[in-house]
């Protein structure tokens, strides 16, 4: 059942409807200031891309990284020092997103990074970080991929990290724990840092950490678990692969270094980098030098080189400040932001249309990938998130610029982009009928046991919101009735929570999930009155703020209590009205919603969004995508009008 019309207090719904009116108006005002401020954001070439801000890790590491290759320079190590000291709390932590608690591992790498930068351990700053690691069990209780970093300088024992043999690399796709049963973002992890757990390399450094431990010894991060569960015999096994490690004759070993660096280098992209993304791009360069590549050669220097293309510097009343992006997101952002202006009506040859599209054509993905491993008969024609990635292309990339495109198919290249998209896509559905990102079928949960993984999803299995944009775009297509969609659909019901929401993977969380999902029942043939879409729609009404935007707190993914809780943003309110007004509402909550994006907008046409709203891994790692802001209410603005004059 729809919601009430909106009234006053005397019940006036005349008044009522003469307001909406009103906010008609203003909405429509709103959403062509919007679009003049995202015009002015697009790069001649074509392309947007905001910035992907995440936490300090990404600078103390790639001071550590330059470190250990003999590559610093004291202005690197100035500018980037001076930036993670801007962002410590207070109390002097560090957090993993904007209000979030304290991290351990984030504090422990930030303080590290600023003894490397030649911070003296009686700062105030530096005593304040102390106190806290050690108040949170020490350096002893930190994540993995911390304790490999520490091992790398000698500050902590390599004996005390998880083994991780080169010898995976020989293992059959269908062996469990083979590398293709990781996420690819974890594959290409994980065999780099085979080569550097079996070398065991330290470079050694002129301080200690001794500030930093609890005096707790060893203990790895969790306890011990009884040997008698899975984690508990991997820990045997870890435990046997590290005695391994210590005789002196390896028969294969060699042979499986050697075909662990090939693998790497054979994905190097042409941006220098590995998949995009930070962890694969930082340990595959250490663990090339550890293989006797050295700093000038090709590989090595297009790495290096490349991480110049993810540095941010700018001007601060303290100094210039240098950060470095996880990743970027240039052809996630230009498809939401182009699907966003055709919806607003623009002309198909406005400028800004013709040159996101051209570029968007450019790059459509045409070569093999990893994920041929388990779909080696079908066709390439995805597109990626990255400028260079031509290895890992992803579904939801795809099915957003789909979603773009099919509007313009007038054009003959877009129809053809878009037909060889919706094969590929079709293609790489999983067996349960949803979809992962990068990988079908990458569901095997054995990998998620092993000791090294206590940090991060390492594996992709179907998700709501990537699912939900997939069956949305074969709707837009024409193939709502084909059974690789009803089959999507059928795997969102199944997936639906007890309370009527669906889970965010990549975004924050419940909000983001229901905010995909409502839209694709709807595009597929759901009728809004629909008990599924009603349960979600009570759900996101229950959950509104009293200040009329929507907001859900990262901490939702480890505590439910923040479940649909949390301040208002632009990008979250954005996301509730879309799956509102895919349900065809249009009372109070949705009014509400619409003034306070208007209410909210700046002058010049932008949000402001300090928050986080996206997610890297759930519970782990997360970021703000500076463009999330600007193009997502452009969507919601444009759904409400739409739906205000039907």
């Amino acid at each position: 059942m729809s919601q009430p019309q909106l009234a006053d207090s005397d019940g006036d719904t005349g008044r009522a409807a003469a307001a909406r009116d009103g906010d008609t108006d203003r909405a429509a005002a709103a959403r062509d200031r919007a679009v003049e401020f995202l015009r002015g954001l697009q790069d001649p070439e074509g392309w947007w891309k905001g910035e992907l801000a995440t936490n300090v890790t990404m600078d103390a590491e790639d001071l550590l990284l330059r470190e250990f290759l003999g590559i610093g320079s004291p202005q690197v190590l100035e500018e980037a020092s001076r930036w993670i000291r801007s962002q410590q709390r207070a109390d002097g932590t560090w957090a993993t997103f904007e209000g979030g608690p304290a991290d351990l591992s984030t504090t422990v790498e930030a303080w590290v990074a600023l003894r490397l930068a030649g911070d003296d351990p009686a700062e105030p700053h530096m005593v304040s970080a102390a106190q806290f690691v050690r108040r949170a069990g020490g350096v002893e209780n930190s994540r993995v991929f911390t304790r490999i970093w520490l091992s790398l300088f000698g500050l902590w024992s390599w004996d005390e990290v998880p083994s991780l043999p080169p010898e995976l690399i020989y293992l059959p796709k269908w062996f469990p724990l083979n590398i293709y049963d990781w996420g690819c973002w974890a594959r290409q992890t994980v065999v780099p840092l085979t080569i550097v757990s079996t070398i065991r390399p330290v470079h050694p450094v002129s301080f200690g950490i001794r500030e930093l431990h609890a005096g707790s010894g060893g203990a790895r991060k969790g306890g011990f678990l009884p040997d008698i569960s899975i984690s508990g015999i991997f820990r045997q096994i870890d435990r046997g692969l590290h005695l391994y490690s210590r005789v002196p004759v390896h028969p294969m070993r060699g042979i499986a270094l050697r075909q662990c660096a090939e693998w790497i280098v054979a994905r190097q992209e042409a941006d220098g980098g590995w998949g995009g993304i930070q962890p694969p791009w930082v340990y595959s360069l250490i663990a090339l030098k550890l293989m006797g590549y050295p700093l000038d050669h090709p590989v090595m220097r297009a790495g290096i080189d490349g991480l110049d293309g993810f540095t941010i510097r700018e001007s601060t009343p303290q100094g210039t400040v240098r950060r470095l992006e996880a990743c970027q997101s240039p052809v996630w952002d230009t498809a939401l932001a182009l699907y966003g202006l055709l919806e607003a009506d623009l002309d198909t040859d406005d400028p800004m249309i013709v040159r996101s599209t051209d570029w968007l054509l450019t790059q459509q993905i045409d070569a093999p990938g990893d994920w041929c491993v388990r779909r080696p008969d079908v066709p390439s024609g995805g597109w990626a998130f990255e400028f260079a990635n031509i290895n890992y292309p992803d579904t939801d990339d795809t099915a957003i610029v789909v979603l773009a495109l099919q509007r313009l198919g007038f054009r003959p290249d877009c129809k053809e982009a878009v037909d060889r998209a919706v094969e590929w896509v079709i293609g790489m559905q999983s067996r349960d009928g949803g979809w992962g990102a990068f990988d079908a079928d990458n569901t095997r949960a054995l990998a998620t046991k092993l000791p090294f993984c206590d940090f991060g999803a390492v594996i992709d299995p179907p998700s709501a919101d990537v699912t939900a944009h997939v069956v949305e775009m074969l709707a837009a297509v024409g193939l709502a009735k084909d059974v690789s969609c009803r089959r999507g659909v059928d795997w969102l019901l199944r997936h639906q929570e007890p309370d009527g929401s669906w889970f965010g993977r990549w975004g924050a969380n419940h909000v983001y999930g229901t905010g995909a999902v409502l839209p694709a029942l709807t595009a597929s043939g759901m009728a809004p009155d629909a008990e599924p879409i009603r349960r979600a729609v009570r759900w996101l009404v229950e959950h509104q703020n009293s200040d009329g935007g929507w907001g859900e707190d990262l901490r939702s993914y480890r505590d439910p209590r923040w479940i649909g809780v949390g301040a208002s943003t632009a990008s979250q309110t954005s996301w509730a009205l879309l799956a509102l007004l895919a349900a065809r509402e249009d009372g109070p909550a949705v009014q509400n919603g619409i003034r306070w994006l208007i209410e909210q907008q700046r002058d010049d046409g932008g949000w402001d969004e300090d928050l986080f709203t996206g997610t890297g891994f759930p519970g782990d790692f997360y970021i703000n995508y500076h463009l999330y802001r600007q193009v997502f209410p452009i969507w919601a603005f444009n759904r409400y009008l739409e739906r205000m004059q039907s």
